[in-house]
């Protein structure tokens, strides 16, 4: 048998290597997608649009280990976490508590802005302009009204 393979081909090495290597495959890709997606825009993302604070380490270290293996995917995913605001941690601090701001908020989600203007200067000495043509209302929540990060003056 001149032409016979050195070490014959077994059940066992056809039909285990292939499943392993799509495993494998299917590892890498996976955790190539969640580099390039950023993994604080998917861990985090009502974080989104957060302009600055301090800077979440479990969102730096699984961006970093995305940069340690893939270089181009880690920079990416850095950009998009910074550029989203999702790589700083939150400040866990309200202006003004939204238990203050249920007043300003009808039975059926409206927001009044006459109460929520009076609550917000009486707060913190600012007087928001709700009249202007350009603003747009939303339904609201009194934690949603609190993220506007207003801070009380001294």
């Amino acid at each position: 048998m001149p032409n016979a393979p050195l070490y014959p081909k077994t059940a066992y090495s056809r039909f285990t290597r292939q499943p392993i290597t799509r495993l494998i495959a299917a590892g890498l890709t996976g955790a190539l997608l969640l580099q390039l997606a950023g993994c604080g825009t998917l861990l985090y993302p009502e974080r989104k649009g957060k302009s600055g604070g301090r800077i979440d380490p479990a969102v730096a270290i699984l961006d970093g280990i995305g940069l340690l293996f893939w270089v181009i995917p880690g920079l990416v995913a850095y950009a998009i976490d910074f550029a989203n605001g999702t790589i700083y941690l939150p400040s866990g601090k309200y202006a003004i508590a939204p238990e203050e701001l249920k007043p300003a908020i009808k039975a059926n989600g409206e927001i009044d802005t006459v109460t929520l203007e009076q609550i917000i200067h009486a707060r913190t000495g600012h007087s928001i302009p709700f009249n202007h043509p350009n603003l747009i209302q939303e339904q609201g929540s009194p934690e949603m009204l609190a993220l506007l990060n207003v801070s009380p003056q001294a």
